[in-house]
């Protein structure tokens, strides 16, 4: 009977997924060599290469891609098992590895953090940032426990419950303050700025002005909504962003925000799961102070009006 470890497969799934030695060692919080070690060691017992190792780069062998697809299902059984455990208990405790797109953390994520530390005082978080589609692969890879996205993601494998409806805005050089505000066939003539491909708020924009991503000349990419909001301040165009983003972006920069006639663009923020986790419960309830931190964020960023 072969003697695999654990922490020999966890350690084997590291480099399959980094495809290098010291970024694998430091996600495993381990040495290099003695990564190195285990999986020589892990070879050994299988008889078998897991890896072609390259002066630069490591790459699966055909054995090793075969291996790969097994050890993920079995790590994600495994904790699944941690899971079912936990579900048990009457509090929510221990790690949570929770997933946020790049157009809702900045601006959300210290109030949810804040939040969930003060109601679930036992819980471990560990935040990923980065675009959907990678957010849905950890998702389904058992890396993530849940994520903060906007719906829908149409993925059968997972859960998905609306948390709130945020509105998109125009953000135009502080010297149009003054001008009507343009219908999305306007606005599709216009230099418009938009995040760089992968990001869904792109599409959503794309979407709203009845626009195609390949029109180079008119449509200029950012990696981020700060550097869209600079580049209007400079003149080079203009660019819509979420509401939630409105106070943090347009404060060091010389643009005015204007709201579109109904209906609004805008989009569904929510948070997605494995549908056969058996948190799901507990990550009904983290939706929920989510949804609620949102709210309270957004009360105390909306000016209150003189005499309430």
């Amino acid at each position: 009977m072969m003697n695999l470890t654990l922490k020999q497969l966890r350690y084997f799934e590291a480099l399959a997924r980094h495809g290098h030695f010291g970024r694998a060692a430091d996600a495993c919080a381990i040495s290099q060599p003695a990564l190195s070690v285990q999986i020589k060691e892990l070879e050994e017992t299988l008889g078998a290469e897991l890896f072609e190792r390259g002066a630069r780069q490591i790459r699966l062998t055909s054995f090793g891609e075969g291996f790969a697809e097994r050890v993920r299902d079995i790590l994600r059984s495994v904790d699944e098992l941690e899971d079912l455990a936990r579900a048990s208990r009457q509090q929510l405790v221990g790690r949570l590895r929770m997933g946020v797109i790049p157009t809702v953390a900045p601006y959300l994520l210290p109030r949810i953090i804040g939040d969930l530390a003060r109601l679930h005082d036992g819980l471990d978080i560990h935040v990923r940032e980065t675009q959907t589609q990678k957010l849905i692969q950890e998702l389904t890879e058992g890396r993530l426990d849940t994520a903060i996205v906007a719906l829908p993601v149409s993925e059968p494998s997972l859960t998905e419950v609306a948390l709130f409806e945020e509105n998109f805005v125009l953000v135009r050089p502080g010297h149009d303050a003054g001008k009507p505000v343009p219908d999305r066939e306007m606005l599709g003539e216009m230099r418009l700025l938009l995040l760089e491909e992968g990001h869904c708020f792109r599409e959503q924009a794309l979407s709203f002005c009845n626009l195609q991503s390949a029109r180079p000349r008119e449509l200029l990419d950012g990696s981020s909504l700060s550097t869209l909001v600079q580049m209007v301040g400079a003149g080079i165009g203009v660019t819509l962003i979420p509401e939630m983003a409105v106070a943090v972006e347009t404060r060091s920069a010389p643009v005015s925000v204007a709201r579109f006639e109904p209906p609004q663009p805008s989009r569904t923020i929510g948070m997605i799961w494995r549908k056969a986790s058996p948190l799901s419960e507990q990550y009904l309830r983290i939706s929920e102070v989510v949804r609620q931190s949102a709210v309270a964020l957004r009360q105390q960023r909306t000016p209150r009006k003189r005499g309430s």
